[in-house]
């Protein structure tokens, strides 16, 4: 659900799968393998025209997919619209598309507003990759690739709330004793669009430094500090525009930008797919979600996981169990198959540094992928 924050202690695939779809016309069949098939597996290609839409912050890992599942099914033509979480789940809810990415997992409404678009039961939401949110900043001197700030949860949420507002302010100073901070003003960057990835970071001020973040969870930014940017690629942009600047962003797209190492512990620890993924084992399976084969985590911000890193997302991929159209019914359970196998799941980390699903929720998202009716 879009306003429980998605975050659920992930644990999932690695080779799933392979379902194949099916020629057309009378004599249509299905040809599947074991959990262990490779997209190189040999069964029935899928053809036609599939679109998706949703997070952003999805790019780089949904190229790299359409690559690898149109070499294996060369007539099918897939195309992605990164338009962010809430504007893929809302065009999906129209029926214009056969799946939306998001950072954030169906609310409740949008799983009830399903039933007209799925041909039955309603729309479920399977995890496809584990990434870390990072906190990007661009100071002159300071800043830079590889480049570093200390910062504690109650540092980072007093300044997106503009309770801070210089570089070299007293909280931020204390924790980085080796450097000389500038008395530059601190600009925030913030999505301008709905977006699942402002919900899970503002969701870690949520769960760690309540006093400090107020505001009711949402996929909207909450307040009027900063300036709004559309998109990943928007706030990286945006960032990279000035001296004194913070943002928040997907780990795929930091680039060379500065990057907050955040307090764990007694530990400031660096942003990484590993680091990330250690949070993901310490959490849980969300199961007070409504509706069926939804694989929904609930990260645990507060983790003291050695090493991890606890700003994360988890994104979903999110379909219909039964579709008014086959061939998008074919689509989805192939493409499903293959963005969470383990070439897929490589495919995703080479191209956007994500860190893939561990196995432990192997069987659960195998379930709900064969869920979906092709007949």
């Amino acid at each position: 659900m879009r306003n429980s924050i998605l975050v659920r202690s992930i644990a999932a695939v690695s080779g799933i799968v392979m379902l194949a779809s099916v020629a057309a016309c009378g004599d249509n069949t299905t040809a599947s393998t074991d959990s262990s098939a490779k997209s190189d597996t040999k069964t029935e290609t899928v053809s036609g025209n599939f679109s998706g839409a949703g997070a952003s912050s999805q790019q780089a890992a949904v190229e790299a997919w359409i690559a690898g599942f149109q070499g294996t099914n060369p007539d099918a033509k897939v195309a992605y619209n990164p338009s962010g979480s809430g504007a893929g789940v809302s065009t999906f809810l129209t029926g214009a598309t056969a799946w939306a990415g998001s950072d954030a997992a169906l609310a409740d409404n949008e799983v009830e507003q399903s039933k007209s678009v799925c041909a039955s039961g309603t729309a479920f939401d399977i995890p496809v990759y584990i990434s870390p949110i990072a906190v990007v900043f661009n100071l002159q001197g300071v800043s830079g690739k590889g480049k570093t700030l200390n910062m504690d949860a109650e540092t980072i949420a007093k300044i997106f709330d503009g309770k801070i507002t210089k570089w070299n302010d007293p909280a931020i100073a204390d924790q980085n004793k080796d450097l000389k901070l500038p008395d530059t003003a601190i600009t925030v960057v913030h999505h301008s669009d709905k977006s699942g990835t402002t919900q899970n970071f503002v969701s870690y001020f949520k769960d760690v430094t309540p006093d400090n973040w107020t505001y009711d969870l949402s996929e909207n930014w909450p307040n009027e500090v900063g300036q709004g940017a559309k998109g990943t690629s928007g706030v990286i942009s945006t960032v990279k525009q000035a001296d004194g600047t913070i943002g928040y962003a997907d780990f795929s797209q930091v680039g060379d930008l500065g990057t907050v190492a955040v307090k764990v512990g007694d530990k400031y620890n660096e942003i990484s797919a590993e680091a990330g993924s250690k949070v993901i084992g310490d959490s849980k399976q969300d199961d007070t979600v409504k509706g069926d084969n939804r694989i929904v985590i609930k990260i645990n911000h507060a983790t003291e996981a050695e090493g991890a890193y606890p700003i994360v997302l988890v994104s979903y991929d999110i379909v219909c169990p039964a579709y008014k159209d086959t061939k998008q019914a074919e689509f989805a359970k192939a493409w499903l198959t293959y963005v969470t196998s383990d070439e897929g799941q490589k495919a995703a980390q080479d191209a956007a540094g994500t860190a893939p699903l561990p196995s432990s929720l192997k069987s659960e998202i195998t379930k709900s992928i064969e869920a979906i009716k092709t007949k």
